[in-house]
């Protein structure tokens, strides 16, 4: 029988409800309360999801302490503050990305995960894509040699087209287009999610960035309504990795033609890969060192794996690595603030 592991889900907006239905499936998991400090939503995602306790407060929750895990599902600045409270209370915790909004709040983070010595865990998604996890296995068994370049891009193109609603008239697209409600723009939105998958497969840090961004017109004056649309739509940085490696990534809302699709090519002395994860199919191609006189590419199968939810219980339980952690969410943070810092300073190539 599975260990019983007691949850609490903080935030009850459109992404909790993935998380709730998730956790749902996992045998001996129990979703036990639920947090939000709107109490009409907050009666209707714990009615919905069968759970027993609703709290208009950490406090509230804390105080009652019948949990042993939460997942903060909460939006990006509140990530920091609601963290807290719980690592202090020695609970483990699966936050939403990115861990914070800055490296100073983030570094705190991780600094407070590791004193309290509970499971700590960052929901970068595409950590779940088979195709990434196994071009990093074979980067690692040195199956292209050493790295030597790289490009990695991550595409959206709700700017472009109305797939996933209307930009210009729904308020959950609008924010994300405007600095004073809290956006820092594509670079902030996805820049962490392909900045991981492209330093994670080469199985290296950074160690220099350069970003430029850009912000395009999108309506008269650039304003509708509340919001000033001031964000970056698109960005492009270009890294160093530890062993002098060069890289370029991208990101951008304006990839017509493409939904949601990110991309990696990387190269090595004995080889290369070429990793995809397009209209929610990852796959991945290798040349490698036999291949390399006639240029042959050839598929590659990837496995299947667990799913962040289901990682985040078995390291709970004692039963696996709790990987990507609060430590790696803050490097990955650290990044994002280098490019911002460069962007600002038109390009410069900054240290990590």
């Amino acid at each position: 029988m599975a260990q019983p592991v007691r949850l609490l889900i903080l935030g009850t907006g459109g992404m909790a409800n993935n998380h709730a239905t998730e956790f749902a499936k996992i045998d001996g998991v129990s979703l036990v309360a639920g947090i939000d400090t709107r109490p009409e939503q907050l009666q209707a995602f714990c009615d919905k999801h069968h759970m027993p306790k609703g709290f208009a407060s950490i406090d509230e929750a804390l105080a009652w302490g019948e949990f042993d895990a939460i997942t903060n599902v909460t939006p990006d600045a509140a990530h920091y503050p609601t963290t807290m409270p719980f690592l202090t209370a020695g609970k483990h915790v699966l936050c939403e990305k990115p861990l914070a909004t800055n490296e100073v709040d983030a570094d705190a983070m991780a600094a407070a995960a590791a004193k309290a010595g509970v499971v700590n865990m960052v929901n970068l998604s595409y950590r779940n894509v088979a195709a990434l996890q196994k071009a990093a296995a074979m980067v690692r068994e040195g199956a292209i040699g050493t790295v030597r370049h790289f490009e990695a891009s991550y595409l959206q193109s709700w700017l472009t087209q109305p797939a996933w609603g209307h930009w210009d008239k729904e308020s959950q697209w609008l924010w994300r287009l405007s600095t004073k409600h809290g956006s820092k723009g594509v670079l902030g939105d996805v820049g962490i999610h392909i900045l991981d998958f492209a330093t994670f497969i080469a199985g290296q840090d950074a160690t220099e960035i350069s970003c430029r961004l850009a912000t395009f017109d999108k309506a008269p004056g650039g304003v509708i309504g509340e919001y000033t649309l001031d964000a970056n739509d698109s960005a492009v940085m270009h890294l160093v990795l530890q062993n002098g490696a060069l890289g370029t990534v991208g990101a951008t809302r304006f990839a017509s033609g493409h939904h949601n699709d990110l991309r990696l090519r990387i190269y090595g002395d004995k080889g290369g890969l070429e990793v995809s994860f397009e209209k929610g199919v990852s796959a991945l191609r290798a040349s490698l060192e036999a291949d390399l006189l006639t240029a042959t590419w050839h598929d590659v199968e990837a496995p299947v794996l667990p799913s962040v939810y289901q990682r985040f219980i078995a390291a709970i339980r004692g039963e696996g690595v709790a990987e990507p952690d609060f430590a790696r969410a803050a490097a990955l943070q650290k990044l994002l603030d280098r490019a911002e810092q460069s962007a600002a300073k038109g390009g410069v190539s900054l240290p990590i």
